[in-house]
């Protein structure tokens, strides 16, 4: 059981100052009831919450699915250029979500963003080799001699041995899908940096179980549904 003005704080919409002035007016409902005291005790997870008649979900942990642009940092905050959390309203900046695993600033796709720090340290775990699959733009022609170098597990030049790797090379030989079980720095345009193809357009199409929504443009985000957030706990 927790406080309602706690509850209500945890969604970053509101204030516990705020929250007490609202429930003081009338303007909070649990359950159907109008509520207010906000210092009375309710189970969040069995709870049905509305201020000013709109429904509020009071889940502590939020999981948003994010069409990431280029031009924009995978971090929380950057004194000098935007991040990604530019393009939430303002009470999700306050919740504390953060970008599980970084694209590269020109890198598009697939962005998960919590505040779910256990969730978001078990999709990065090396020791889970959870596949990521990008899509690629390269200059020159990709083959299937670069399909088998990344087959074997590439040895970069700066002493990096990667994993074995996936690499499809598609109808047109400039593109090609690259299956990562590892997330090391700038890794897909290193590995095909030293196969001399340098990498023009990069895309992260899927993370673990979680698919880049093809609805969403570049910039837009939604909450995960049920199904894929099932997924993720199931890792």
């Amino acid at each position: 059981m927790e406080r309602l003005d706690k509850i209500l704080a945890g969604t970053g919409r509101w204030s516990r100052k705020e929250v007490r002035e609202l429930a003081k007016l009338g303007r909070v409902e649990v359950n159907g009831q109008v509520v207010r005291r906000p210092d009375d005790k309710f189970d969040r997870t069995a709870m049905e919450v509305r201020v000013d008649g709109e429904p509020v979900s009071p889940e502590p942990y939020y999981y948003l699915m994010l069409h990431k642009p280029a031009g924009l940092l995978s971090v929380t905050e950057d004194p000098r250029q935007p991040t990604v959390l530019s393009l939430l309203p303002p009470h999700l900046r306050r919740v504390g979500l953060f970008p599980v695993g970084r694209l590269d600033k020109d890198t598009e796709g697939l962005l998960l963003l919590t505040n779910n720090g256990p969730l978001g340290h078990r999709l990065l775990s090396p020791g889970r080799h959870v596949d990521k699959v990008y899509f690629t733009r390269v200059e020159g022609q990709l083959d299937q001699a670069d399909a088998a170098a990344f087959q074997a597990g590439m040895l970069l030049e700066d002493g990096l041995q990667c994993l074995p790797a996936e690499l499809e090379v598609l109808e047109d030989p400039s593109t090609g899908l690259v299956t990562l079980r590892e997330g090391k720095y700038h890794q897909v345009k290193r590995m095909l940096a030293a196969r001399g193809k340098p990498v023009r357009y990069l895309k992260r199409l899927s993370m673990g179980p979680l698919t880049l929504d093809p609805d969403l443009a570049p910039g837009a985000w939604r909450p995960l549904t049920e199904a894929e957030l099932a997924a993720l706990e199931g890792l």
